[in-house]
């Protein structure tokens, strides 16, 4: 009997250790956004979240590339709701029925996705959305919630709503002193409260880099987190017996304080969104992503949460991989979050799960080596430069030439050739997609100049067509930023 017991607990200790093996404690999470014009694809992009120890992704929409190749990955997934979806969720159950089941349901049964969480809208309380989605919300929760009921996958799939920042406040500054915006007040309790009677969680995004971006006062190193055996920043907040020494602890925790506030405080508190852009933006830059994202993926390894909350929750970082098609409507950096370039290639060293070094995409096939640039003959100030630079930048993501950005200290020829080659690229090097007036030459001598890298383009033959070339929104952005761009030159050529 003793040694059949023996057997038994071999074979207990057999099995824990292959479970914990599969499933490590340092396990990351990342957004993956599809909002790109030549998508890494679905299946390059699973490997590459397996090959860096990430376990969970969050979609903002039901993406079928993406969907379909996170089928029995083992990748866990947040899939989300879009807020222009969520008038007609709130106002009729069937089409919550409808969406569970086109986009719950057939992705779980069909393609085997381990769906999590559905995440009803983004921020829908955002001041700058003047209330446009505060009363579909909850309606719009309840009806997804009672869907997911009927379709048999309320135990398995839980829903969240993901908040920003600004929907609490803190008067004096304090984090024990949080409290939700009076205007909604009455709508965040009740939404928390049914996430809590359901099984539901609550998403909290927050952005170190707005803060400091937003105001040029903002004490910079209170945005990162301290070095191990650092001084705390000289912004750093006593509260009680407790110093906040950096934004993300005391505004989680502001938070926190404010759910005790109205007896929510036993409610699961994920971090939906948090990152540091590369581009785009002066104070979006290389060296300030690396040093906010080892401190976060530091924080995450270690499990140490903040003085409330002392478990660090799942934390979903923004992004895994850069998107030329978003909006540009919060800035020129909206483009830039991925901690992997465009095609999953590291932008900067890090140490992720287990001290393991951040790892390239593989399988990853690219377009010809060849680059579009501005004819060596042709002159900068020929009148016809200023509308073909604005067309490209009108259809490509030209946010690199901003002022303070990777590409911002290009000469005049630079920009030019820049915006061509975007254009080029954007357009998977079709014939014709590099005359421009004659003013254009396609060239197989990298032009790329320090920081500024000229891309080539991930080869179309391995995109997924069912993305969309633009949202309305990307494409009044495109517009906008292309204007931007022919002012810029304009004062530049003037020069």
């Amino acid at each position: 009997m003793g040694s059949s017991s023996a057997a038994v607990q071999a074979v207990v200790l057999l099995w824990l250790a292959v479970v914990f093996r599969a499933r490590p404690v340092e396990a990351l999470a990342a957004n993956w956004g599809t909002r790109a014009r030549h998508p890494l694809p679905g299946d390059i992009t699973v490997r590459l979240l397996k090959d860096n120890g990430f376990d969970k992704a969050k979609l903002f929409e039901a993406d079928p590339a993406a969907l379909q190749a996170l089928g029995h990955s083992g990748i866990q997934v947040m899939l989300g709701l879009p807020n222009e979806l969520l008038a007609s969720v709130a106002g009729n159950v069937a089409a919550a029925e409808q969406w569970v089941q086109q986009n719950v349901s057939n992705y779980v049964s069909k393609y085997g996705v381990d769906i999590r969480y559905v995440a009803v809208g983004n921020e829908p309380f955002l001041k700058s959305y003047k209330g446009m989605f505060e009363a579909a919300t909850l309606p719009a929760v309840q009806n997804v919630q009672a869907a997911l009921v009927k379709a048999g996958l309320a135990r398995q799939v839980r829903i969240t709503v993901p908040i920003n920042a600004d929907v609490y406040e803190s008067l004096d500054g304090r984090p024990s002193s949080g409290d939700f915006r009076p205007d909604i007040t009455t709508l965040m309790t009740n939404l928390v409260r049914f996430l809590l009677d359901s099984g539901g969680v609550l998403a909290i995004n927050i952005y170190p880099f707005l803060s400091l971006d937003a105001d040029a006062n903002f004490p910079r190193d209170y945005a990162y987190f301290p070095a191990p055996g650092a001084p705390p920043s000289q912004a750093s907040v006593q509260d009680g017996n407790v110093l906040y020494t950096n934004v993300f602890d005391a505004n989680y925790d502001t938070l926190i304080a404010a759910l005790e506030k109205h007896g929510l405080g036993n409610i699961t508190v994920v971090v939906g969104e948090i990152g540091w852009p590369t581009d785009g933006d002066a104070n979006a830059n290389v060296a300030s992503a690396q040093r906010f994202n080892q401190g976060l993926f530091d924080r995450i390894v270690a499990g140490k949460g903040t003085p409330r909350r002392p478990q660090m929750p799942d934390v979903y970082v923004f992004a895994l991989l850069d998107e030329d098609n978003k909006s540009v409507d919060p800035g020129n950096f909206e483009r830039h979050w991925g901690v992997f370039n465009y095609d999953g290639s590291p932008k900067y060293p890090l140490s992720l799960a287990s001290g393991r070094a951040i790892v390239p995409a593989k399988g990853v096939k690219y377009l010809s080596k060849q680059w579009c640039v501005l004819r060596s003959d042709a002159s900068p100030t020929d009148p016809a430069v200023v509308g073909a630079v604005g067309y490209a930048c009108q259809f490509a993501d030209c946010t690199s030439l901003s002022p303070g950005s990777s590409c911002g200290s290009l000469d005049v020829r630079g920009n030019i050739s820049y915006a061509f080659n975007q254009f080029f690229q954007s357009a998977s090097q079709q014939k014709g997609s590099c005359a421009f007036n004659n003013l254009a030459v396609i060239t197989t001598t990298d032009p790329s100049q320090g920081t500024c890298r000229f891309r080539i383009e991930i080869d179309p033959g391995r995109r997924d067509r069912t993305h969309g070339n633009s949202d309305s929104a990307a494409a009044r952005a495109a517009v906008a930023w292309g204007a931007v761009v022919l002012l810029a030159l304009l004062a530049i050529v003037a020069v």
